[in-house]
């Protein structure tokens, strides 16, 4: 049998995503027959002595501290970026203009217009057969990917009703501290993009249906915080009578909304949409429910491995039963386990590097492409900007 040929990645950012990002690349080709192996080649960060371990911790084979030499490197074919949102237009452009695949966290930029220019990019690139992929992990999970599967069978008829939670607490403590996160010039927006671009984007994703429309409320519970502290996770506590600075993002984002439908002239699903990091005792409660015109499909991150199920026709009087995704023939799952035996968080990003790399293999257009990321964007948006305008309706298609 001949062994696959090398796919050499580069990684700029070490933190969270970098990560979870490492993880997967060495993970995948050990438990998933690929057309490529993906090889940890160098990851990039500004800070060396950072940089150093966490290639060490995490087995990359070299370190650069500016990303711009990590794209000039021969020996690099894709470039996978798990950076703060202001930075990502720029280190894929260039890299996608170099000739290297990209795979890029979402969202996908800050900006409508980033997101535009990125596309634009990438759709050039492609004609070239260089390759992209926006990071929407969770359409990775298992039991969401049985929920799409489910709905474009047609198990649930025509969608009446999308309902999608994030909740998280993380944020909760007053005293937090002052991270990149919160500060609008790196992360674009708070609760509404880091966590609310999931759900929007497994919505439309699921229904096959695009938001057009929205109306919103943002609200900044916390408006200052410490800028110094002790860190832990994604939050951590700072010093209530240290220096504090303005947090310049939301804490919680909340909207309606209206879907495309499937059909030329026909009326696609209304929609709610929560997404907040300050819901004491929800740690990561990606939520989502489909309400349908033959039954209902309901998911919790916080309980990953199983899907809830409504079937109207087979005991319309008996309620959800609860879909344990851990068999053979369910998404991704036979690569991993025996039945029975669930997954975990990382598993998502595993199953993004899979996808990524076996679509680099065929040649063929990886999914989510940079085009769905900027549909996701120009949601964002929208939100945004009926908030401030005092939740008026706003079309997402409009012109930015």
């Amino acid at each position: 049998m001949t062994e696959p040929r090398p796919l050499s990645v580069g990684m700029v950012g070490y933190s969270f995503m970098g990560a979870a990002h490492s993880h997967a690349w060495r993970t995948a080709p050990r438990f998933f027959d690929l057309p490529l192996a993906p090889q940890l080649t160098a990851v990039a960060g500004r800070n060396e002595e950072g940089v150093r371990a966490a290639a060490a911790k995490y087995g990359w084979d070299s370190v650069e501290t500016d990303w711009r030499r990590l794209i000039e490197r021969d020996d690099i074919d894709l470039i996978d970026i798990c950076t703060p949102g202001n930075t990502h237009a720029e280190i894929a452009i260039t890299a996608l203009e170099a000739g290297k695949h990209v795979l890029c966290e979402k969202p996908l930029a800050n900006s409508v217009e980033e997101a535009e220019k990125m596309t634009a990019v990438a759709r050039a690139a492609a004609e070239r057969g260089v390759l992209s992929m926006c990071g929407f992990s969770y359409r990775r999970t298992p039991a969401l990917a049985l929920a799409k599967r489910m709905v474009d069978e047609g198990r649930l008829g025509d969608i009446r009703h999308v309902r999608a939670q994030y909740l998280q607490d993380w944020l909760s403590d007053a005293d937090a501290p002052l991270t990149w996160r919160l500060d609008k010039s790196k992360s674009g927006s708070g609760s509404l993009g880091d966590i609310g671009a999931h759900s929007i984007d497994a919505a439309q994703w699921i229904t096959g249906q695009a938001i057009t429309g929205v109306s919103a409320l943002m609200e900044t519970f916390v408006k200052e915080r410490p800028v110094g502290g002790d860190f832990v996770g994604l939050g951590g506590h700072g010093g209530s009578d240290g220096p504090k600075g303005p947090v310049t993002v939301d804490d919680a984002a909340l909207f309606t909304a209206r879907f495309s439908g499937k059909h030329d002239g026909g009326t696609g699903p209304v929609g709610i949409f929560e997404a907040t990091r300050f819901a004491l005792g929800r740690k990561n409660a990606m939520r989502l429910e489909l309400n349908g015109t033959k039954g209902s499909l309901a998911f919790d991150f916080e309980d990953m491995n199983s899907l809830q199920f409504y079937d109207a026709s087979l005991e319309p009087d008996a309620g959800f039963r609860k879909i344990m995704v851990t068999e053979p023939s369910h998404p991704y799952t036979g690569n991993w386990w025996p039945t029975g035996h669930g997954l975990g968080y990382e598993h998502g990003f595993t199953h993004q590097v899979v996808d990524l790399v076996n679509a680099i293999g065929a040649g063929e257009q990886p999914s989510p492409s940079f085009a769905d990321a900027l549909q996701v964007q120009k949601v964002l948006a929208a939100v945004e900007a009926s908030a401030a305008a005092e939740s008026r309706w706003q079309n997402v298609d409009k012109e930015h």
